[in-house]
């Protein structure tokens, strides 16, 4: 079965499609019960409703195709707790051949919109009949306005519509001249790329932080806070002169009362003179680095937004190129005797800030969720800048997260615009101050949840016991949303199960959440499963191996925050050693019979990449990096998850067009070019032969047109991996036999070392990893044991 295809319906993917009755045959499945789900999934075609929702009056889903419907009585029967519903005197007129469209059979996923802020999607206002939009069954569907109900004219915050979502620029100035001045050209491209409604502000940080206001005209004023003092969000708010506006909700002016969070239509010339007069900070003494009041600046900014917009879509977008080393927050002192700490450091409890730096950073991520703040960080350094310490920022809040070399390098420049990306109507393509809540049948228990959201700990008697991640809840919040933000949510069956084999169990997505417009919109995906008997051969022909492999990722590094990387392998080689022996075809005690029938047969490979991965395997990396790893990792659907744990190798010959091969060492060779995606760098690698007539020029010589080409073809194949990702991935060019080869060879399978019997003239790689063939046979040998 192609469950991508299938996830191009419904913007879910499944470890299991059919799920047992009995809570013993589950938990003997081994992978959790669970579901990767895209909230946002780009549709090719997606019902757009303007008008809201029917919720049943009893369990609160939303109505869908697999209601059952009374056309006389006007009664509807919701799926999950089988309650009785009157459709309101809207629905007048649906009868079999007019239906609305949430009720046709084809539309398990449709969206309202909401507000006087809708999009170009559907058309909101009050039509000449006040009917609903309808589908007939032998017409098309089509947008048709309706009448909303709302009639205010203002969001759920009381924040006049009109008004956009905010962005705070937090600027770090201890970086170098040529550094600032190549940020401060991008921060006023993206600046001349937002909408006249939205609000700007801008916080320069070093030793100091200083708040400009924006509505100040005569000169540049700011406000300016010390760095090394730890300030809270009510001093924030009284420094600022914001208190004289906390209550005035409803009123839009009164987020004009304050020149320090302004509309670009009345701040635009002083926003650009204010980051024109950013200037690096004085020069630091010899053997100590910049002094940086991170923590307070990132304070300061989550306060001023906090006074002065509650509960609607604003950023605060943090630019910096090195380390905190004053204040809360720091994380390592100014002189450089003192290393940045590494992950020996934080195994061992060597480093000296980081738990004191975390806790800080955790508190401001709470206040970021209570007021629907996110929290971008991009940071350009050749060294550490803390983004460990500031992931729980970044990851809670939905934010974004770049680490790059320098502000001037095309990588920054790609990450930025496209968070400014538009759509065809000139919003901003963001999705703000989300709520993601579920809904299940009565026999279906909700674990828990991993990726960028936070558990609002809204208990009901769908939530289980059993904590996993974020838990406690059916219902989470998101900051921010993307359409690829992709989350992972558990579930097990009930204790006393009532279903019986073959019946019909659902699960519903609720996703409320605001557009740039400051329009509210909700998605409504609903998703119908079986039940099965025990053993039943439906089991194995719905385990999803890709969407199974991409959950036990996740857990993975779950579990890494709290345990040791070898307890992390353990655990993952003593559940994949359950599941072989589980799922496997063998005689007792003989290895050599063991098989994996083709729906299970690649989960092995993935577990062995994911043991070997980055995410694992920390030797080379620096806590920052691992960091920006987990974060990308527990936001990214399964397409993407799977490069990142086992990533792709294609060929190019001058023997036909590339083709996919083994992330092999036995795929290095002498005459053909490689292209690897890891999707956090592509690597271009020219065999030896290839690289030595490069360097002689041939591709120069006409009668050698066919060796011009495939040098440009994986170079173009690069190009648009590089150009269609964000965050842009580093490129790498690389002779075989380079020095920078190992960005391929640490990722390969290890098939010949410097152990092998028969490895003279292969490419050889020096490890003491067991292979994957070694791999496969000492699982082999222990899932038989029973």
């Amino acid at each position: 079965m192609d469950f991508s295809e299938l996830e191009a319906i419904e913007g879910l993917r499944w470890s299991w499609h059919s799920w047992p009755v009995s809570k013993p045959e589950v938990s003997s499945l081994v992978v959790p019960l669970s579901i990767m789900c895209t909230p946002l999934t780009p549709f090719s075609e997606l019902p757009i409703l303007p008008y809201e929702p029917l919720y049943c009056s009893q369990c609160g889903a939303v109505l869908s195709p697999y209601s059952r419907v009374d056309y006389a009585s006007k009664i509807w029967v919701c799926p999950f707790c089988y309650r009785k519903n009157p459709f309101p005197k809207s629905y007048a007129h649906i009868n079999e051949n007019n239906i609305p469209a949430e009720l046709f059979p084809t539309y398990s996923t449709v969206e309202y919109h909401l507000g006087s802020g809708l999009g170009s999607g559907g058309v909101l206002g009050r039509s000449g009949s006040g009917r609903l939009g309808m589908r007939s069954n032998s017409s098309s569907f089509s947008s048709v306005s309706a009448y909303a109900g709302s009639g205010s004219g203002l969001d759920w915050a009381g924040v006049g519509i009109g008004v956009g979502p905010a962005f705070v620029f937090v600027v770090d100035s201890c970086s170098s001249e040529e550094e600032l001045g190549a940020l401060k050209r991008e921060l006023r491209h993206a600046i001349t790329r937002l909408p006249e409604n939205v609000l700007v502000g801008l916080v320069v940080f070093d030793s100091m932080v200083r708040v400009y206001d924006l509505g100040f005209t005569e000169c540049l004023r700011v406000v300016i806070f010390h760095g090394e003092r730890e300030v809270s969000s009510e001093q924030v708010k009284e420094f600022l002169g914001l208190h004289q506006i906390k209550q005035s909700y409803g009123n839009t002016s009164a987020v004009r009362k304050q020149g320090f969070l302004l509309p670009m239509s009345e701040c635009e010339f002083n926003i650009m003179t204010a980051i024109e007069d950013i200037h690096s900070s004085p020069l630091v003494k010899p053997g100590h680095r910049p002094i940086r009041s991170t923590g307070v600046a990132i304070s300061v900014a989550v306060g001023l937004l906090e006074g002065c917009l509650i509960n609607t879509g604003s950023r605060v977008m943090v630019f910096t190129s090195g380390p905190a080393t004053i204040g809360p927050g720091m994380i390592v002192n100014s002189d450089l005797g003192n290393s940045i700490r590494t992950h020996r450091d934080l195994n061992h409890g060597h480093s000296s800030y980081y738990k004191k730096s975390s806790e800080f950073y955790k508190k401001i991520s709470h206040r970021l969720s209570d007021s629907s703040i996110v929290l971008d960080l991009f940071a350009c350094s050749l060294d550490q800048v803390g983004a460990a310490e500031l992931k729980a920022l970044v990851e809670n809040s939905g934010g974004f997260m770049m680490l790059g070399d320098s502000f001037e390098s095309n990588q920054f420049k790609k990450c930025l615009l496209h968070i400014f990306d538009h759509d065809d109507d000139g919003n901003l393509k963001m999705f703000f101050d989300a709520t993601i809540e579920i809904v299940t049948t009565n026999d279906v228990k909700i674990s828990g949840a991993l990726g960028p959201c936070v558990s609002l700990h809204k208990k009901n008697d769908s939530v289980s016991d059993k904590a996993i991640g974020e838990s406690g809840t059916h219902i989470w919040k998101l900051g921010c949303l993307t359409p690829k933000t992709c989350i992972a949510f558990f579930f097990e069956v009930g204790n006393e199960q009532k279903a019986q084999p073959t019946s019909a169990f659902f699960i519903q997505f609720i996703t409320r959440y605001r557009y740039s417009n400051m329009g509210v919109r909700k998605r409504v995906t609903t998703a119908a499963r079986r039940w099965v008997l025990k053993n039943s051969p439906e089991i194995a022909s719905g385990f999803d191996q890709e969407a199974a492999a991409s959950v036990m990722a996740r857990l993975a590094i779950h579990k890494a925050e709290t345990i040791l990387a070898e307890d992390v392998i353990r655990w993952l080689d003593k559940t994949l050693i359950s599941f072989a022996s589980k799922f496997g075809d063998y005689v007792q005690e003989e290895p050599s019979t063991f098989r994996l029938s083709t729906n299970f047969s690649l989960y092995p490979q993935f577990m062995y990449y994911l043991r070997r991965s980055q995410f694992i395997d920390v030797f080379n990396s620096t806590p920052d990096e691992t960091a920006y790893f987990c974060l990308m990792l527990n936001r990214e659907g399964v397409v993407n998850s799977l490069i990142m744990v086992q990533p792709t190798l294609f060929q190019y010959s001058f023997d036909g067009p590339p083709i996919p091969v083994v992330l092999d060492v036995c795929s290095v060779l002498p005459d053909v070019i490689l292209l690897f995606d890891s999707f956090f760098y592509v690597v271009i690698h020219y065999g030896s032969k290839i690289a030595q007539w490069r360097k002689l020029g041939y591709e120069r010589d006409p009668s050698h047109e066919s060796f011009k080409k495939l040098l440009e073809a994986p170079e173009l194949d690069a190009e648009q991996m590089v150009a269609e990702r964000v965050p842009v991935p580093k490129l790498i060019k690389c002779d075989q036999h380079s020095s920078q080869a190992r960005f391929l060879l640490a990722k390969i399978n290890p098939s010949v070392t410097q152990n092998s019997t028969y490895a003279e003239g292969k490419e050889i790689i020096f490890t003491d990893d067991v292979s994957l063939q070694v791999f496969i046979e000492h699982l082999q040998a222990l899932a038989v044991q029973g």
